[in-house]
């Protein structure tokens, strides 16, 4: 068994700072005495600590409010031009980059179109570092300013330095998308499956906020989830946990994109839903879908009964607190069918689970992925608020 590693006062140190500075940034304006209740940090590392952040421009103050019998309490918060955030959403039809400031506001964002059936990992990745220049020049932000760079990619994300991707829809099997990216950037680089950074932007500025055991899944072209599970990002031994999209639902059924048959993606992801309802789509997915959805074919409910047979899954599976339901097709289902997915996913779980189950949809729309994506970024300041290494997410 090994030896615990022994803590030194800067590891104390660094780990108390982190947790400050966290308690700070989602609380929103605080005072230092609200600080030390929240943190259960003394009052002497508090102030220590947060004339340091002042000090290095992390933290600044955000006015004043009046105390019980006392002088006004200083209001403090993160600083959100501290530095930046580039967050890229890498998906069938379009790679979009964005530029966040740290209270996750997008600054800029630019989007290139891929055809469907084209996937070049060399062309992602000059679009990405292109995308990168276009967001930083119309903003005004110099590379210095940002921290890192976030992306959200389709398939399984190796841990690791060359963020290997293996993405049977994209035809890639052991692409270095972050290899390949470092080649054109210093920046600090972290690559993740796109629906869990979806899920983690949902978690910490959407709908999920709050919750300590949730699934938040994606469903546009392709289909997957984020399982939290006491409020982190369950993602197993090789990275892959979250593959909602690639159970089976029906055995030997409808052949998926990933080679197997039968898997939910065949049966609700976007062109499973267009072939099923007999649809030629002429490129546009968000208005074909709406045409579908408007002529109340029997695909609708078939679509309905898939989903809520799958929701009921990750009910029966999981036992989470909430279900948020993401994506663009996801969020276009939703917004007239939440109650026909309810009544579907209560018909196929178990009553207990279930009934402590809330199913809602997202509420942060297209740039979901995107934002999540730069949340990696922030996550990694948040935990050391320095210039971040050169990682990949897992």
């Amino acid at each position: 068994m090994a030896r615990p590693q022994r803590r030194t006062v800067r590891d104390i140190r660094r780990g108390n700072r982190a947790v400050l500075l966290r308690a700070l940034y989602f609380s929103g304006p605080t005072s230092r005495n609200d600080l030390t209740a929240r943190t259960g940090l003394s009052a002497a590392t508090v102030s220590t600590m947060t004339a340091d952040l002042l000090g290095e421009n992390i933290v600044v103050e955000a006015g004043q409010v009046e105390s019980d019998g006392g002088r006004p309490r200083v209001l403090l918060r993160v600083n959100p031009e501290y530095g930046f955030a580039v967050g890229v959403d890498v998906a069938e039809t379009h790679v979009r980059v964005g530029l966040f400031d740290l209270e996750m506001t997008e600054r800029a964002k630019v989007d290139y179109m891929l055809r469907p059936a084209r996937h070049d990992p060399e062309l992602i990745a000059r679009h990405i570092l292109a995308g990168v220049e276009v967001v930083l020049s119309d903003a005004g932000v110099s590379p210095e300013q940002v921290l890192g760079i976030g992306v959200g990619v389709p398939g399984i994300v190796e841990p690791g330095a060359d963020g290997v991707i293996h993405a049977t829809t994209f035809g890639w099997d052991g692409v270095p998308l972050g290899a390949l990216l470092r080649r054109g950037t210093s920046l600090p680089l972290y690559v993740d499956n796109g629906a869990k950074t979806m899920g983690q932007a949902e978690l910490w500025f959407g709908s999920g906020r709050g919750a300590s055991e949730a699934v938040i899944v994606l469903l546009g072209v392709g289909v997957g989830a984020t399982i939290v599970a006491d409020g982190t990002t369950f993602r197993g031994v090789s990275s892959s946990a979250g593959e909602w999209g690639h159970t089976k639902i029906v055995a030997n059924g409808r052949p998926c994109r990933c080679g197997g048959r039968g898997c939910l993606e065949a049966y609700i992801g976007i062109e499973a839903i267009l072939d099923r309802a007999g649809v030629t789509s002429r490129g546009d997915w968000e208005e074909d879908l709406a045409g579908v959805l408007a002529s109340k074919s029997p695909v609708v409910e078939e679509t309905v009964t898939y989903l809520g047979v799958g929701l009921a899954n990750l009910v029966n599976l999981v036992n989470p607190e909430k279900i948020v339901i993401g994506g663009w097709v996801g969020v276009q289902l939703g917004e007239s069918l939440l109650p026909d997915i309810r009544r579907a996913t209560a018909a196929n779980s178990l009553a207990e689970p279930y009934a402590a189950t809330s199913i809602v949809l997202g509420r942060l729309g297209p740039d979901a992925v995107a934002l999540g994506a730069a949340t990696l970024v922030l996550e990694e300041f948040l935990n050391a608020p320095q210039v971040a290494r050169i990682t990949a997410a897992g």
